[in-house]
């Protein structure tokens, strides 16, 4: 393995690639004075040039491509990667580490428009809007009380419903306060949320998973991807929910096995679900077990998009890649998810942390002081790096607000 670089790059300007995007026009006013930028427009390594791969000191990246500990390996100057987004669950965070690679994410962009998504799922489920529109749509003819009845039937009062939230990060809260101005009784599952944070919020706390499905009339997913929590949702804990709940997932699709989901839908014992994320994307209502499924709202990996939230998403990222450019590497950086792999003999480690098997909690680590990132003046256009794959990509979705079911739930949030 590498040895980490703690000082920042050796060469003056180093180089810099967005490895699954071309568009620099945000990041180049950030960078162009401090790096050479380039892009790969890549869907995997293979597509990457060996200069890229030879030179790269700093990587950028959607969630378009993924990189394991082999892919990794294939870098040979790599000591920084900014995912540009919340979720880093497509890049292999220990491999990294080992080899002196520091991974960041942006964690808080998008929290307001995934909340705001999450509510909008909610309020479809209750309201049935989404299928009375869609009635109307395809030119059926509602007037009086009994047609209203029929169509809107299972349309229900708010009011004094239970919602349940898995994982109260900084998505997990938003969707908290939002949901209580409609009445709804808000509780929540975090085990690694500090005690006494649900009185400073107004919620009700439940201490296992099984206690918040059994309540909750409606189910809401704030958790991150990882290897302990893939299909949280499944045949055995569909079956704990109340009949007749509904489900909503602006989170990452892994959390719900999608099969079971179908299954519940179809015999009624879940009254309707709202998935913004699924197991495979993008997603088309053809294939898979949803495709039959009834009461079923799907949009395309889309909460998380504003065109406020994705400029400041990119901006963000390009910070962190300064920072690192200039200053020292993990020290300077705002947002780095390994940066125990980086501790000096001698200084002060980061207790490990237990993660529990069902579901994964906030935990708080405090990091320095960032430095301040100045944005030069306008800036030219970027060293293009030639890929063999043209496809432009889609920005990422964070629709992770925070992690919540077992591994972590990073609680920066009330922090930040």
């Amino acid at each position: 393995p590498r040895t980490a670089a703690m000082n920042g790059p050796r060469h003056p300007r180093p180089l810099v690639a967005l490895l699954d995007g071309r568009d620099c026009s945000v990041e180049m006013p950030i960078l162009k004075d401090v790096a050479t930028v380039a892009f790969c427009d890549a869907q995997s390594t293979t597509e990457i040039h060996e200069k890229v791969l030879n030179e790269a000191f700093g990587a950028m990246m959607y969630h378009t491509i993924t990189l394991t500990r082999e892919d990794l390996e294939k870098f040979k100057a790599l000591r920084v990667i900014v995912r540009i987004g919340a979720g880093y669950d497509n890049v292999d965070v220990k491999a990294a580490g080992e080899l002196g690679v520091a991974v960041c994410n942006v964690p808080a962009y998008g929290v307001e428009e995934v909340a705001d998504s999450a509510v909008c799922h909610i309020l479809n489920l209750y309201r049935r809007i989404f299928w009375l529109a869609e009635m109307l749509k395809e030119g059926k003819k509602i007037s009086g009380c009994e047609q209203v009845r029929d169509a809107a039937q299972g349309a229900a009062r708010i009011r004094g419903e239970t919602l349940g939230i898995i994982g109260l990060g900084r998505i997990g809260t938003a969707v908290s306060q939002r949901a209580k101005a409609f009445g709804f009784n808000v509780i929540f599952y975090d085990p690694y949320l500090p005690d006494g944070m649900e009185k400073a919020l107004g919620l009700t706390r439940v201490y296992t998973l099984q206690d918040l499905l059994y309540q909750s009339d409606c189910v809401t997913l704030h958790c991150s991807l990882n290897e302990h929590n893939h299909h949280l949702i499944n045949e055995f804990t569909i079956k704990q929910m109340r009949q007749g709940a509904f489900l909503v997932n602006t989170a990452r699709g892994g959390l719900v096995d999608e099969n079971a989901l179908a299954a519940a839908l179809k015999d009624g014992r879940l009254r309707g679900a709202a998935l913004d994320v699924h197991e495979n994307e993008p997603f088309t209502w053809r294939e898979g077990p949803l495709s039959d499924a009834p009461n079923l709202i799907c949009t395309p990996h889309s909460a998380f998009y504003s065109d406020q939230s994705i400029q400041e998403m990119r901006e963000t990222a390009a910070g962190e890649i300064r920072r690192a450019i200039t200053g020292r590497i993990p020290d300077s950086l705002r947002n780095c998810v390994n940066k125990e792999y980086f501790m000096t003999p001698g200084a002060q480690q980061w207790p490990p942390e237990a993660h529990p098997p069902e579901v994964n909690g906030a935990s708080f680590r405090g990091y320095p002081q960032p430095i301040p990132v100045s944005i030069p003046p306008p800036a030219p256009p970027a060293e293009t790096v030639v890929p063999h794959s043209t496809a432009p990509p889609p920005a990422h979705s964070p629709h992770v607000s925070s992690p919540a079911t077992a591994a972590h739930i990073q609680k920066a949030e009330e922090a930040s």
